[in-house]
């Protein structure tokens, strides 16, 4: 008789809990989702999609671009003349250009919100020209410069009706592979990245090879004034 009343009372703890809310603290969730935080195979997922094409090689190149140099280069109020500090960063682009010969980059020109939409979209273009143009005086090939193209106003960094020199701006981006070049390979960013990888090992010095008495003469003249 007890034990009757025992399992009876089981039995109706067990139908109420299928109807009520889950107990605090109660774990319903598969082994190990503790640990998967929602980004488990992302590593392969990446690796198909750069396998079977789906991975967009340009949108990789631009992301490395903006990590590694300034895209912008800023200007004085109704001014397409580079100062100081604009060169200082171009320079810095056309070090990284000249490493991808297979890339084309866009310049996009911008200016504050003074002045008419039909001046600044004139002046945003002069200012992406500017950039052009030392870039190519650096040795950049100017087939690889895409069209020059001015936003003008339209696309403020910050939103205000005065002058502001952080909205008078270019930006430099990559665009897409030059056509035909013979180190593309229909766009294999792969074989881009293992030749940079290939020449970052070789020696910067230039003295490799060198015997001792070449070393000798290099060093004797080293305290020579040029």
């Amino acid at each position: 008789m007890i034990r009757t009343t025992i399992t009876g009372i089981a039995i109706s703890f067990a139908l109420a809990g299928c109807g009520s809310e889950p107990v605090a603290g109660a774990f319903h969730r598969e082994a190990g989702s503790l640990i998967d935080t929602g980004h488990f195979g992302n590593a392969t997922m990446n690796n198909t999609q750069i396998q079977n094409g789906e991975k967009q090689y340009v949108y990789d190149l631009s992301q490395r671009f903006a990590s590694e140099v300034m895209t912008t280069v800023n200007f004085a109020f109704n001014s397409s003349q580079l100062d100081a500090g604009a060169i200082d960063t171009l320079r810095e682009q056309a070090r990284w250009i000249r490493q991808f010969p297979e890339v084309r980059f866009k310049v996009y020109g911008h200016t504050d919100k003074v002045g008419g939409d039909g001046f600044n979209k004139s002046l945003g273009m002069n200012r992406a020209r500017a950039v052009v143009n030392y870039l190519v005086s650096q040795g950049i090939d100017r087939n690889r410069l895409e069209a020059v193209v001015s936003f003008g106003e339209s696309q403020p960094l910050i939103v205000t009706e005065g002058r502001e020199r952080r909205n008078r701006r270019t930006v430099t981006e990559v665009s897409g592979f030059v056509g035909r070049h013979p180190t593309v390979m229909d766009g294999k960013y792969a074989e881009v990245v293992f030749r940079e990888y290939v020449r970052s090992a070789e020696p910067t010095t230039g003295l490799t090879g060198l015997s001792g008495s070449d070393i000798a003469v290099d060093q004797g003249a080293a305290g020579a004034g040029g």
